[in-house]
């Protein structure tokens, strides 16, 4: 059996409160199953409750022992590192994987800056799992008795992997933070910049980028797709900031022919009132024989929004 579990849901920053009760308030992070497998994508503050979890249940079965796959080193995708239980565990074995990202800055290093003492009262040195770091580009790893993972490049201000686990025949798709690649090249024709040539090229680069994007997640199962934003929000100003629009990832998800889309990375903004509509919206659905603003979408995607403690079965 493959499946995933969420321990946190929002974008950008954590937003506790009585508001944020239903689909949560802590930052990425995501447990996923392949049978007794563990695997965790991202360390946000949904980190803790996992941690917590892992040393309550699995630590009477055994050692810890997981592959933690870091989408990207922005803060709300690590900053649950220092209170993840388990690095304090000497038993525990960690293998770390995440983006190449710049110069010498590497994950290993990214996540020690975290433990300076300027930030944090316990160093990288006095951690006690046996913890290993593994740098990624696009890929495909094998992690044994049938589980893979195979690794995107996402369109984010910051080197950014999306992934896709694969375990007997049945798949779940991380594709956040995530923007659709658009064309760089003035396309007024009576800009003084405008060139005829670069114009186009530009539009069949973005064009085949977006394309490489879906071909991701074809098929897939599970889609767990970045949507912080309506299409509104994001025409007003948000356009270039690494995220994507509810509309365009259940119509890309639709193309796909994905069997089930969670819509993830919640804007701190969107109360629980905000995301249950929302979730009513962008699920097709018939009403009187006109479907609703997610139409022509048919009966086969199953949109659901990310909530904490929601568990999906692929």
């Amino acid at each position: 059996m493959l499946s995933v579990r969420f321990w946190g849901t929002r974008g950008s920053i954590p937003c506790p409160g009585p508001s944020t009760i239903v689909f949560g308030g802590n930052t990425s992070c995501l447990e996923i199953r392949a049978d007794e497998r563990l695997i965790v994508v991202d360390l946000g503050t949904g980190a803790r409750l996992l941690g917590e979890f892992l040393m309550a249940n699995d630590c009477k079965k055994g050692p810890i022992d997981t592959d933690i796959f870091i989408t990207h080193t922005h803060w709300d995708h690590i900053i649950g590192f220092p209170l993840f239980t388990p690095i304090f565990v000497p038993t525990a074995k960690l293998r770390l994987w995440g983006p190449v990202s710049f110069g010498n800055k590497t994950l290993e290093s990214i996540l020690k800056t975290q433990l300076d003492y300027q930030f944090w009262p316990i160093r990288m040195s006095e951690l006690s799992a046996k913890m290993e770091f593994t740098e990624l580009r696009e890929t495909i790893v094998d992690l044994g008795n049938g589980l893979t993972v195979k690794t995107k490049y996402l369109n984010h201000p910051v080197l950014c992997l999306g992934y896709r686990f694969e375990y007997r025949g049945k798949s779940i798709v991380t594709t956040y933070d995530h923007e659709p690649f658009r064309n760089l090249f003035p396309i007024d024709t009576t800009s003084p910049s405008y060139d005829n040539e670069a114009a186009q090229e530009g539009e069949l680069t973005a064009q085949e980028e977006n394309e490489k994007i879906a071909d991701f997640f074809k098929n897939a199962d599970v889609l767990i797709h970045d949507s912080q934003y309506t299409e509104k929000e994001y025409s007003n100003g948000k356009q270039g900031w690494g995220h994507t629009t509810y509309e365009y990832a259940v119509e890309l998800a639709r193309k796909a022919n994905v069997k089930k889309l969670i819509l993830f990375h919640h804007d701190p903004n969107h109360t629980d009132a905000m995301l249950g509509q929302f979730e009513q919206d962008y699920r097709p659905k018939t009403t009187c024989g006109l479907l609703n603003r997610a139409k022509n979408l048919g009966n086969a995607l199953n949109v659901i929004m990310a909530r904490e403690g929601l568990t999906v079965e692929a």
